[in-house]
């Protein structure tokens, strides 16, 4: 089940969203409008989703938590932007991967 939104994700919320995977949610993150979209099989679906309400696709990043051992990446093909200096899965800009973690954690701070 994905779910998007723009506060914490709650107890319920969390369980809804692992349903994928269970010991892994992917997100991807409006970065700019403070929007999280989490639990879809592959990131494109929460990216595309986002995309029909509005966002630009310079701001949305994915990765995502690793629930055994509490670890946010910043793994996704979506971040693959070489227009934007970006040429790996990985979020390479420091500024920008230090938004999606800060954001990581204000949206599953019940469980980070």
């Amino acid at each position: 089940m994905i779910v998007t939104k723009a506060e914490p994700f709650s107890s319920q919320e969390i369980e809804q969203v692992k349903e994928q995977f269970e010991t892994y949610i992917k997100t991807v993150i409006d970065l700019q409008k403070k929007i999280c979209s989490a639990g879809a099989d592959r990131h494109f679906e929460s990216e595309q989703l986002l995309l029909g309400q509005g966002s630009a696709q310079q701001d949305l990043w994915g990765g995502g938590i690793d629930l055994e051992t509490g670890m946010i990446d910043s793994n996704s093909f979506i971040n693959i932007r070489p227009n934007q200096g970006n040429t790996s899965n990985e979020i390479q800009n420091p500024e920008i991967r230090q938004m999606f973690e800060e954001l990581m954690k204000f949206f599953f701070g019940e469980i980070l």
